[in-house]
């Protein structure tokens, strides 16, 4: 029965790939840190526990709608080791649901994606409320343009 449904989702998921286009690439990494200075200085954000992701509208001098950094705080993961495993999982799931922000945005931005706590939420838990943190954004959006 598991092996069925791992055929399944990987065929399903080869099938998601041809349609879109799940990477994040160089030139998508939020690294300018005056970008960076700007976000947090003037930047809004938006929270779905324990996420954050703080926002910034404008062009930042390249062609890409996304600029995206991501980051652990060190005060709650002291090793290197557990801050670098949950980065990697938040680029992960950004890079496997993007989509849901890139056909929604009318013009560039820039995020800073964040884990806030010291609970060690499965990757699972953690794709779950990316996914709610990215449609709480783009209600956000909607509402300050009307």
């Amino acid at each position: 029965m598991v092996f069925y449904f791992v055929i399944i989702r990987t065929f399903a998921i080869k099938n998601l790939k041809t349609k879109m286009n799940f990477t994040y690439p160089k030139a998508e990494k939020l690294k300018s840190k005056t970008t960076i200075d700007l976000l947090f200085s003037k930047g809004k954000s938006v929270a779905k526990y324990p996420l954050r992701l703080v926002y910034i509208a404008g062009d930042f001098g390249e062609n890409r709608p996304i600029k995206m950094g991501v980051s652990v705080s060190k005060k709650h993961f002291k090793n290197a080791v557990d801050r670098n495993y949950f980065k990697r999982v938040l680029r992960e799931t950004y890079r496997l649901n993007k989509h849901l922000l890139l056909d929604n945005l009318g013009q560039p931005y820039a995020f800073m994606f964040l884990y806030q706590t010291k609970d060690r939420l499965s990757y699972e838990e953690i794709n779950k409320k990316t996914i709610q943190l990215f449609e709480k954004f783009l209600e956000a959006i909607k509402s300050e343009k009307v």
